[in-house]
């Protein structure tokens, strides 16, 4: 798309690094040679808050072909870098709840079911509750809301303190297990390393992961080749979150075996 973006004149700037503050989206940083580069294109909002700032005018905003802005990216992203309190003071095209949109993406904490067995019942044709011997689905362990990687917040309080668990969407399905063999006890995250748009999910885990307390991460992938993207974009999320801590990967086979 045509749009407006920085761009940056090498041979003026003197490297004073005043633009990389001066813009609230990160989107602006020193290279080796201590010269002002564009990170990505997606964290520029065109707006040009850092123009005045440098003093020797090797800033300008110009409109060519470049990324969309991404608002939840360069969220993601000043938060991992620079912290929570920075990303609230990121532009956004149209202030908006955490929430916005579908009232399903509100973050909420709950108390799993744990070992209630609730009885199971047809929601498309309510009627009065199973009578006794009748089938009974096994608790879930889940304790947090919601759980799609592109709809959490890397600071909803169920991440603030606890083991956190990033499942590959097809997981829960292969492994009958999941929630008493997997889940239980951790806040979980699932994505789809092959059908996602995963441009965002690194910035957003390295927030999630730099801005709380995780004590422990666990990946769970399927055994399919596609699949591995996921353990390397929590790896490289982990490294990039600074802090020290090990990544442990699960993998479900089709069959529902783990490897």
């Amino acid at each position: 798309m045509k749009r407006k973006i920085i761009e940056i004149d090498r041979e003026l700037c003197n490297g004073c690094a005043r633009c990389t503050t001066a813009c609230a989206e990160g989107a602006l940083e020193l290279d080796g040679d201590g010269k002002a580069v564009l990170v990505r294109e997606i964290y520029c909002d065109g707006l040009g808050a850092c123009l005045d700032v440098c003093p020797t005018g090797a800033l300008e905003v110009i409109e060519k072909e470049a990324s969309a802005y991404d608002e939840d990216a360069t969220v993601a992203h000043v938060g991992a870098v620079r912290g929570a309190e920075a990303a609230g003071k990121v532009h956004r095209e149209e202030p908006r709840p955490v929430h916005a949109g579908c009232p399903g993406s509100q973050a909420r904490s709950f108390t799993p079911a744990g070992r209630k067995a609730a009885p199971i019942r047809d929601v498309a044709a309510p009627g009065p509750e199973p009578a006794a011997g009748a089938s009974f689905r096994a608790p879930s362990e889940l304790g947090q809301w919601p759980i799609q990687l592109h709809l959490v917040s890397p600071a909803a309080p169920s991440f603030r303190e606890c083991d956190l668990l990033v499942a590959a969407d097809c997981t829960a399905f292969a492994l009958g297990s999941f929630h008493a063999d997997l889940l239980r006890g951790k806040s979980l995250v699932i994505a789809c390393p092959k059908l996602d748009r995963t441009e965002g999910y690194v910035d957003k885990l390295a927030a999630l992961i730099a801005g709380n307390t995780i004590y422990s991460l666990t990946v769970a992938i399927m055994e399919v080749p596609c699949c591995s993207g996921l353990s390397r974009i929590v790896a490289e999320a982990a490294e990039k979150s600074g802090k020290s801590l090990a990544v442990r990967t699960l993998v479900i086979g089709i069959d529902g075996g783990r490897g």
